[in-house]
């Protein structure tokens, strides 16, 4: 049964993952994202239901269109291959937590319970989020406001209900404990401003050549999905790829001293490090050094 829970998260993120390249492919055009077929963007060849398979389809197609043999993206089984994956290690996460770091529970109630199906379905969600950001940025150079405002209203409301103990309200203790209540939440949004806060002072000092304002939009969001002290394991591990990948990029010629290099997909690929791994590296540094 374990088996089989686990193969039936990783197939949802892969259909997600099918649907998120639609999105990512027509954000910024007058397409609909659910209104229209999908088709082949070069010849315009409206595919079939067995051509849109997740990760099949690519390999029995051989990586190119059935009309025009025109090569297809090794972003579309990337993609729905990587939100398969996020999908099963955040389900797996959310499942060890309720269930004392075992990965799957021997009862299966927790998983019809609010405390589990609420923060995992929003991670799953944030999930979705970040990957779009992370392709689009990418492929443009823009973190597009109509992905990152509803992610960070998402992710605002959900830290408000977490509070609020997922609907099982006892208003007399909230009322009594007051700011006390309140303290975890008021944490992720301080690590939201100051986060946000770093990026825009870059951003002025700068004048825009060393980040952009969707980056300043995006820390904010990391704040809010992070907290402290995590937001500070995902803005090192962003940093530390950023720098690896331009000083690479650099050294190979692919890029100059000044060329823009969207900072974006390194600021979510922090955010993932941090949510799966921030709390271990953390106390593998401080039983490090302190």
């Amino acid at each position: 049964m374990n088996t089989l829970i686990l193969i039936f998260i990783f197939l949802f993120g892969l259909v997600v993952g099918s649907f998120l390249n639609v999105v990512i492919l027509r954000l910024g055009t007058n397409e609909g994202i659910v209104k229209k077929r999908s088709h082949c963007p070069r010849c315009g060849h409206v595919l079939a239901w067995w051509e849109l398979v997740p990760l099949v389809s690519f390999v029995v197609l051989r990586g190119r269109c059935l009309a025009c043999r025109h090569k297809i993206s090794w972003q579309y089984p990337l993609v729905e291959l990587a939100t398969g994956l996020l999908f099963l290690s955040a389900v797996n996460y959310q499942l060890s937590l309720i269930n004392g770091g075992v990965p799957l529970p021997t009862s299966y109630f927790p998983l019809l319970t609010s405390h589990f199906l609420l923060p995992t379905s929003y991670f799953l969600i944030l999930i979705s989020f970040l990957i779009i950001i992370f392709v689009y940025d990418l492929r443009t150079y823009i973190i597009p406001d109509k992905i990152i405002f509803p992610a960070i209203i998402v992710s605002f409301l959900f830290r408000v209900f977490e509070i609020l103990d997922f609907g099982h309200w006892d208003l007399f203790r909230i009322w009594n404990l007051g700011f006390v209540i309140w303290q975890p939440f008021l944490i992720y949004l301080l690590s939201a401003i100051v986060a946000s806060a770093f990026f825009l002072a870059i951003v002025l000092a700068t004048r825009g050549r060393g980040m952009g304002l969707g980056d300043v939009k995006l820390a904010f969001l990391m704040g809010l999905l992070l907290g402290w002290p995590n937001i500070l394991v995902g803005l090192f591990a962003a940093f530390l790829a950023g720098s690896a990948v331009g000083l690479t990029l650099i050294f190979l010629g692919r890029k100059k001293l000044k060329s823009q290099l969207p900072f974006g997909p390194f600021l979510v690929g922090g955010t993932f490090v941090a949510f799966f791994w921030g709390t271990s590296i953390l106390s593998w540094y401080f039983n490090l050094f302190f």
